[in-house]
């Protein structure tokens, strides 16, 4: 039998391929979108069994189960608080997965999949799916699951790398039914913005004047780290280079600009690195299309911070939601509530902290609220997470300034932050840090 022959003998319909999902079997997606005829598939057969364990790596397509009255049918975890799933964390509707994707996308430390729904593109004269545009554990996940199924899109992203399987390690194969979306186009956080604000740009500004000609970078999805790559900042820089966890918007375009060339990287030099590039516009993903520049690996290796300090002269850029005076992190919980998640910024700040000439840079806007709240805080809201440690902590920006805090003291820390918080708050914080460091 012929590999085309072997496909055709897997094609099924949704329907035939949801129905070998069993009561009690722990049924989960593979990291970035979910398949959607696969997901609809799901509900119907959930409605009608009940009782399946469902894991959803990264929520982002607005499916039923998200809604209440699925308790019982659908027990739902979640490795990743994106906004289709934010209510359904905060009613306690769902269970979420504590985890950094270094290790959190590793099938041996999960409970074992029984049913892996996953969304390919349709095989090559080869014989060889692509994942789209993200792949982070999605091979290995392939491979440990007792059952696999894959939707498969003509459209899909290909590129270079590690990106692809072959289709005979998949059990069976449907069709996808096109719903008028480009893929890897749309806001990979589901967000509708205008634009960056005036504090955007201004921190962006200022994180553009500690970035160097040849340093590597890492840009976060969210917040105000992205509109460093779409605002201009970077235009006038030289032989940028490029290994994050995923590539936002503006990264493509910083590349046809020649701004980015990956020339001075230690590292596969000439070559961007990422384990996903689903944040650009179409035109950048035209772009990155099978373009020998852009290379996809697995998250085990491109969050591996000794991989990511292997580069030197490493500059990590990432969003934050708040900021305690001795250095402390909050940039995925409110208090104990999750609303978002942990990503590759424990790793990029271990990262950068271990590169020759290394750089963590963390970013806020310096008020919430329409100005209400400062984001600098004297301390944490009790229950907050701290994703990245005060001892990891190294370069925090706002629209007001940059304050460094690696090598510096409690006392000296506190008066570098105060500097870049909002003016209104400055002498309130400035008597909290009397309080709580001079006493």
């Amino acid at each position: 039998m012929n590999g085309l022959e072997d496909y055709q003998r897997k094609l099924i319909s949704s329907e035939e391929a949801i129905r070998l999902v069993k009561p009690g079997d722990r049924v989960a997606f593979a990291y970035g979108l979910e398949p959607n005829d696969l997901a609809l598939a799901l509900v119907g057969w959930a409605a009608e069994t009940g009782n399946i364990k469902l894991y959803v790596p990264a929520p982002g397509r607005d499916l039923p189960w998200y809604e209440p009255g699925w308790e019982g049918i659908l027990d739902v975890s979640i490795g990743y608080v994106l906004p289709v799933a934010r209510t359904m964390m905060e009613e306690h509707r769902c269970d979420y997965m504590v985890s950094g994707l270094l290790w959190a996308e590793d099938p041996d430390v999960r409970e074992p999949v029984d049913v892996l729904l996953i969304y390919l593109s349709t095989p090559d004269e080869h014989g060889y799916c692509s994942f789209g545009a993200s792949l982070w554990d999605k091979k290995e996940a392939v491979r440990k699951a007792k059952l696999v199924i894959a939707e498969v899109n003509p459209d899909l992203t290909r590129t270079y790398g590690e990106n692809y399987i072959h289709h005979s390690e998949i059990d069976y194969f449907v069709q996808h039914t096109p719903t008028g979306r480009v893929p890897g186009t749309t806001d990979i956080l589901g967000r509708k913005t205008a634009g960056p604000d005036e504090a955007s740009k201004k921190i962006a500004e200022n994180v553009a004047s500690i970035i160097n000609d040849g340093d590597t970078l890492e840009v976060g999805v969210g917040g105000a780290a992205e509109w460093i790559l779409q605002v201009g900042v970077l235009d006038d820089k030289n032989d940028l280079g490029v290994h994050s966890e995923n590539l936002p918007r503006g990264m493509g375009t910083l590349v046809m600009k020649g701004v980015i060339t990956n020339r001075k990287k230690t590292i596969n030099p000439d070559k961007v690195i990422s384990t996903a590039c689903g944040g650009g516009t179409k035109e950048e993903m035209d772009f990155i299309h099978m373009n020998p520049i852009f290379e996809l690996y697995p998250s085990k290796y491109v969050l591996d911070p000794r991989v990511i300090a292997a580069n030197d002269n490493m500059v990590a850029v990432n969003a934050a939601l708040m900021v305690d005076l001795t250095g402390q992190i909050v940039a995925e919980s409110i208090g104990p509530m999750v609303i978002s998640g942990t990503g590759g910024q424990l790793a990029f700040a271990t990262g950068a902290a271990l590169s020759r000439g290394g750089r963590n840079i963390t970013v806020l806007p310096s008020t919430v609220q329409k100005g209400k709240l400062s984001r600098i805080m004297p301390h944490l809201p009790v229950g907050s997470i701290a994703t990245v440690p005060r001892t990891l902590a190294d370069i925090i920006v706002t629209e007001h300034g940059i304050a460094r805090l690696k090598g510096k003291t409690q006392r000296q820390r506190a008066e570098e932050l105060i500097n870049i918080a909002h003016p209104d708050f400055r002498n309130e914080l400035k008597e909290q840090s009397r309080k709580l460091f001079y006493p």
